[in-house]
């Protein structure tokens, strides 16, 4: 889907959430259409396959095993969702009473998620609970740092980042330029 549609999209989406649908405007955030095709880059203990697009797929592979030859255990706890799967978890936020402030400092309008390229991943490690700052202060976030982008993934919110998303050390987009 082409930028406009996509833009309108996510517009009506969030119009039709009770959300001021200029908040994508406002805060400048990119838009990704959803990934057409998608490969199984792992699966969970849960049985749950997480998909990436394969050039990311194949990124993660080499990313994953790069660390354990290092020690370091990494696994997906996200990667593709698609924008219907991203306005259900709005949706979920609304009904639970959260504001819009409150819910687009910690997670991306519909449109708006870089998990719908199939490009994203939330990374964990064992031992470290899932998608919280203090996974920062573990040793696959300090391998992640020195050794991610000799794979092609970025950081992408790091602290007082331009979108004003909360700082996620766990997310990381693969960037085929970046490898």
């Amino acid at each position: 889907m082409s930028e406009e549609p996509l833009r309108h999209k996510a517009r009506a989406c969030l119009e039709s959430l009770g959300l001021d649908p200029e908040l994508i405007e406002r805060r400048g955030l990119p838009l990704f259409a959803d990934a057409e095709e998608l490969g199984v880059a792992e699966v969970a203990i849960s049985g749950r396959p997480h998909q990436l697009r394969p050039d990311a797929c194949a990124a993660w592979t080499a990313l994953k095993s790069a660390a354990a030859d290092d020690g370091i255990g990494l696994e997906i706890v996200s990667a593709f969702r698609s924008f219907d799967y991203q306005r259900g978890l709005i949706e979920r936020k609304c009904a639970r009473g959260l504001g819009a402030d409150e819910i687009f400092a910690v997670s991306a309008p519909p449109g708006c998620s870089e998990h719908h390229s199939g490009r994203a991943v939330d990374i964990g490690t064992p031992g470290a609970e899932p998608l919280h700052e203090s996974f920062e202060q573990t040793p696959a976030f300090d391998w992640l740092t020195r050794r991610a982008g000799e794979f092609g993934f970025r950081l992408s919110y790091p602290r007082d980042n331009r979108w004003g998303y909360a700082y996620e050390p766990w997310h990381w987009c693969f960037h085929p330029e970046a490898g």
